[in-house]
Order: C-alpha cells, then structure tokens, then sequence
C-alpha cells in the first residue's frame, strides 16, 4: 500500500514539473518574442529586465537553455554567475559597524601621542580609561599620531659598520678515547676572522667563560 502511494506521489510529481517546465519554457518564448518585436537593424536589443527573466527561469528550469534563441545558452549562464557573485558580495556587507568615534575623542588620542613621544598605545589607552574615555586599545592605536622616522640599517649593513668590534664565541664538545667529555670554547674576531683565543675544560662554568 504505501509502496503504491509512493509510485503514485512520485507520478503526481513528475506530471507537475513537466507541467511546470512546460509553462517556463512558453515564458521564454513569450520573453524572446517581446525582445524581437523591438529589434533593431543592427542587433537585438536585450533590457536588464529581460537578462533577469532569462536568469530567474535558468536558475528553476535549467532545461529551458534549449529554448532560447536570442542569446547563446552561455551568455544566459555567464549571467547567472555574474549575479551569483554579485549577491555574495552584497549579502556579507557592513550594515551597522562599530559606532564612530567622536571627534574631540580622536583629537585627545592624537594630542596626547603627540605631547607624549614614548607613550604607546596601552599607556594612551589606560590613560583614557582613568578619564572615563571607554575606547578600545586598536581605536587609540589608529588614531595616534604616526611619526616619520629614519630607516633602519639592515643587517649587513650593521655587520659591515662594526664589524671591528664584534666577536664570535661558540661552545662546542669533544668525546676523548676514553669516553670523557671536553667542552672546547672558541673566540673569533670579525674583522679579519682571525682566531682570538681556543680554551679546554672539563668543567665549564660561567664563571670560567668570563675569564676566557
């Protein structure tokens, strides 16, 4: 019994979606005939409207490609997808925010970044919250005052600037025949990388690094 209600429902259903792919299909057809009637020498004339006709019955009966003619079944699609991704882009959109932040607010941070040059932001912002000012860290740090300071030297440049004055140390370790354990400390000048000094101990301390 329910396996012939179901066969029956399923009929029921089939019959309605071709009934109903039939009617979309005479719209199209009723559509292209409205876009023909005001034809041009030159090419057919296509209105937004119609484009979104084309698009809406594309998007319930995907069947109704076969039927258009005014356009190529890929224009229809590409249209789809551009609508697509227009309504993506149009759904996720700001509609509220945060709220903005008063402009005698943003004149404080900016006056207080600017009397104080060492202030950062989590001192500018515990500073407003003693006054009452409820602001977050990130609105202090957006509004503070931005000062233009001189590059920094990289690296290489650093290294080539003091090289003179710099050395290297390294502790490394060396197994004996009989097992022991030797702890090796070497010292190497930049400048020329000449070696300054190797020393051996069985007990390193810091005490024994500082005197080498």
């Amino acid at each position: 019994m329910f396996a012939f209600l179901a066969k029956l429902l399923l009929v029921a259903r089939s019959r309605l979606k071709s009934r109903a792919s039939l009617e979309a299909e005479n719209m199209v057809l009723r559509q292209q005939v409205i876009v023909l009637s005001r034809k041009s020498r030159s090419r057919v004339r296509l209105r937004n409207i119609d484009r979104l006709i084309f698009v809406w019955l594309y998007r319930c009966f995907p069947a109704i490609l076969s039927a258009i003619t005014v356009v190529k079944p890929e224009t229809v699609i590409r249209w789809h997808r551009r609508g697509f991704r227009a309504y993506w882009r149009w759904k996720p959109r700001r509609c509220g925010g945060r709220p903005r932040v008063d402009r005698g607010i943003r004149d404080l941070i900016r006056r207080m970044s600017e009397d104080n040059p060492l202030w950062g932001a989590p001192r500018i912002h515990g500073e407003l919250l003693m006054l009452g000012v409820d602001v977050a860290q990130s609105t202090v740090a957006r509004y503070m005052t931005r000062r233009q300071r001189p590059p920094s030297q990289g690296w290489k440049t650093f290294l080539r600037n003091h090289a003179a004055g710099i050395a290297s140390l390294d502790l490394f370790v060396v197994r004996t025949i009989s097992f022991k354990l030797l702890y090796g400390l070497v010292i190497l000048r930049h400048a020329r990388r000449r070696l300054v000094a190797i020393s051996v101990t069985t007990n390193p301390t810091a005490e024994w690094i500082v005197g080498q």
